[in-house]
């Protein structure tokens, strides 16, 4: 991984710590509940954005002895503290939103709050922009889930917009936390989307079904010199894709042809899924339980990959 996936996560963590404190005074200041609502969601955006940084230097570091698989999981983690911080923001303000709905709302003051969230609209569509770009170079799960926090951020931005617009035009204050609740919600489902990722790279689960038929495209490529294959196994960490199998060559072809060729699927492999650590057990073909390449090909043909 490059500096590159640092440098955004940083500078990204520092613009969030300028809007908490934008928000946090303009929501004082005009006493709207879902401006305030917002700018919890920005300590949570900083709680999330400050282990984001640290995930993805530390997924930056190569194996070692103690990490022989690398330091990938450590993104995992991120993504599930982000996850975390989501949903204690939202726990918050549906508190607050329901207490205004049941006491009352103090008067608003619509400008002073429209500001506060104009400024925060612009700088995370901003963000939002080169942190994904960013997510989608690097392939890193720390990057991807702050650029999906940030573009909550930016539809959190449009329904307080909305909100106060309504205060404005209909002198109801209601709908100041019933937006607040609204956004309360939407923190709950992003926190569990997150947490869905989180835990699923987390149990090892195999690749998605894209990345297996790439790696079943590249063996039946070589199905000249490849009999079968069998123990395929993937599992994901970080920005690294881990590829394990057993692949059959005829029995007479020698140990340094089959390497060759081994070598080959190695490369293609790695090129076509960035990030992928493959390892390849070379055997003879000697009548072993096994897949072929015929049956793979017809497996794509017919639409449907399994990774057994």
């Amino acid at each position: 991984m490059t500096e590159a996936p640092v440098r955004i996560a940083a500078i990204s963590l520092a613009i969030t710590a300028a809007l908490l404190i934008v928000k946090l005074v303009l929501g004082l200041i005009s006493n709207s509940i879902a401006v305030l609502s917002d700018a919890v969601d920005s300590g949570t955006d900083l709680v999330g954005g400050a282990a984001a940084l640290v995930s993805v230097r530390i997924a930056a570091q190569p194996a070692d002895r103690e990490h022989p698989f690398g330091h990938g999981k450590s993104e995992s983690i991120s993504a599930a503290v982000a996850a975390t911080v989501i949903a204690l923001g939202g726990g918050f303000v549906t508190y607050q939103a329901v207490s205004r709905l049941i006491g009352g709302s103090p008067d608003i003051n619509v400008g002073v709050g429209l500001i506060a969230v104009l400024i925060a609209l612009v700088a995370n569509i901003v963000m939002g922009f080169f942190m994904r770009r960013e997510a989608r170079r690097s392939d890193s799960t720390a990057l991807r889930a702050e650029a999906t926090h940030l573009t909550t951020n930016v539809v959190q931005a449009g329904a307080i917009i909305v909100g106060l617009s309504l205060v404005a035009i209909t002198d109801e204050k209601i709908f100041d936390p019933l937006v607040a609740l609204g956004l309360a919600a939407y923190m709950g489902y992003t926190a569990i989307g997150l947490i869905r990722t989180a835990l699923s790279e987390m149990m090892d689960m195999a690749l998605p079904a894209e990345d297996i038929r790439t790696i079943c495209d590249v063996l039946v490529a070589h199905r000249s010199d490849v009999r079968g294959f069998h123990r395929l196994r993937t599992r994901r960490s970080g920005s690294e894709r881990h590829v394990d199998m057993h692949i059959m060559f005829d029995a007479d072809k020698s140990v340094e042809e089959a390497h060759h060729v081994a070598d080959a699927i190695d490369h293609e492999i790695h090129t076509r899924l960035p990030g992928a650590v493959v390892v390849i057990h070379v055997e003879p073909d000697v009548g072993q339980e096994k897949r072929t390449l015929e049956e793979l090909v017809a497996e794509l043909a017919g639409g449907s990959v399994s990774d057994d």
